[in-house]
């Protein structure tokens, strides 16, 4: 007999009809669990909310430094990207929401814990696999799975019905979920891949065609693969990606509109905003441009789908991620230096870098005259490389 549930909460309309909905059918206690990721004006009053719609108690942590120095930076030095396009905004974010609400579970001495997400989205495999990672033997209420509603449009109804508060409206049902890192828009009026998204709905970044005319120049300094300053001041995690995205932003950096592969089959679109984490994937390729051997370039580069994937499907807890971070973090320790970048209508332009173990000798490089390397020494290394494709020569001409 479950007696105590831990909801993770949002504020938002599923999550907010979810404490209504959790009570009336399991005649159990709900706390509302909300985490301070930097959703900003978001927060104002999401503990009041919880309270006033029915929850017995309402959590509300700040977490922003920890999200970016436990969670963003450690992806970030993988350069993960999923599909050669999303950032992993969302992703990154429920490992670390899902971790803390196990401890207030623990604390509470909850018998279940609870997540708004659908029973067709990513949410809820990365909810639940970091739940039984973390607390095998808890139980797990899925609303979405159990519940008769249908749609986004049936939960308006029921808010209404019960005098619910919520935002979402029949005229904007798209869902949007915002983080230090990015804001993410999907469903509703997106659901069209051919439709442009409305030019209203953007928060994060302004317009290209609104943006400065005038470039401006920023410098980011990297010590061991982590950014720690720009323009050679040194900030917090939270303090760097806060003051990067909104410089980024007012250039009309970090706009992505994606169709993706969902873990569970499904095809979905979505529009990102990543302002700052888009200018800090640019900014670390440069940096390791200039410290890292070609060979371990490569396999750091051959490692990145594997691990994106890992965060995306929501394995963050899983031995194989730990065991791929040790390496990444281990290749991660040369990059140290400082990239100076030009951000101009919508582009992130690396426009100088260095740093104080650089591998880059222009004694090598130059195509100027020099007694370093003897360029006839190629020949041999080019008919070296040959032998086995002339070896092949009668395969092709079958």
């Amino acid at each position: 007999m479950v007696k105590k549930i831990v909801l993770a909460y949002s504020g938002g309309l599923d999550t907010s009809v979810a404490i209504a909905w959790l009570k009336e059918t399991y005649r159990a206690e709900v706390v509302a669990f909300c985490a301070d990721l930097g959703q900003k004006e978001e927060l104002k009053s999401v503990k009041q909310k919880a309270i006033r719609t029915g929850a017995c108690r309402a959590y509300v942590e700040d977490l922003r430094e920890e999200f970016v120095r436990d969670y963003i930076f450690p992806m970030l030095r993988a350069n993960a990207v999923y599909e050669g396009f999303y950032l992993l905004g969302t992703s990154i974010a429920r490992p670390l929401i899902a971790k803390k609400q196990i401890e207030i579970a623990v604390k509470e001495k909850a018998d279940a814990v609870a997540h708004g997400a659908t029973g067709k989205g990513n949410d809820q495999i990365r909810f639940e696999l970091t739940y039984y990672a973390l607390k095998p033997d808890i139980k797990v209420i899925a609303p979405w799975r159990e519940w008769s509603f249908n749609s986004r449009e049936s939960l308006i109804d029921y808010a209404a019905k019960h005098k619910i508060p919520v935002t979402a409206t029949r005229a904007k049902p798209y869902s949007t979920d915002r983080n230090m890192f990015h804001i993410s828009y999907e469903g509703g009026i997106l659901e069209d891949p051919w439709a442009e998204p409305p030019k209203d709905m953007y928060t994060l970044t302004v317009p290209v065609e609104k943006a400065p005319q005038r470039a401006e120049y920023i410098e980011i300094g990297f010590e061991q693969g982590d950014p720690v300053s720009i323009n050679g001041k040194r900030l917090s995690p939270a303090e760097l990606l806060e003051k990067l995205n909104g410089i980024a932003g007012r250039h009309g950096i970090g706009r992505g509109d994606i169709v993706e592969n969902r873990y569970v089959g499904i095809k979905s679109r979505g529009v990102y905003e990543t302002p700052g984490g888009t200018v800090l994937h640019v900014a670390r390729r440069a940096v390791q441009s200039l410290t890292l051997d070609r060979e371990v370039t490569h396999l750091l580069d051959s490692l990145m789908p594997k691990y994106a994937e890992l965060v995306y499907y929501g394995y963050w807890f899983a031995p194989e991620r730990t065991a791929l971070q040790g390496m990444i973090d281990s290749i991660q320790r040369a990059v140290t230096g400082t990239v100076r970048l030009k951000l101009y209508k919508g582009n992130c332009i690396v426009a100088g870098r260095k740093a104080p173990r650089s591998l880059y000798d222009v004694k090598l490089a130059t195509f100027e005259a020099e007694k370093v390397y003897n360029q006839k020494d190629a020949e041999g290394f080019i008919k070296l490389n040959a032998l086995r494709l002339k070896a092949n020569r009668p395969l092709r001409g079958r």
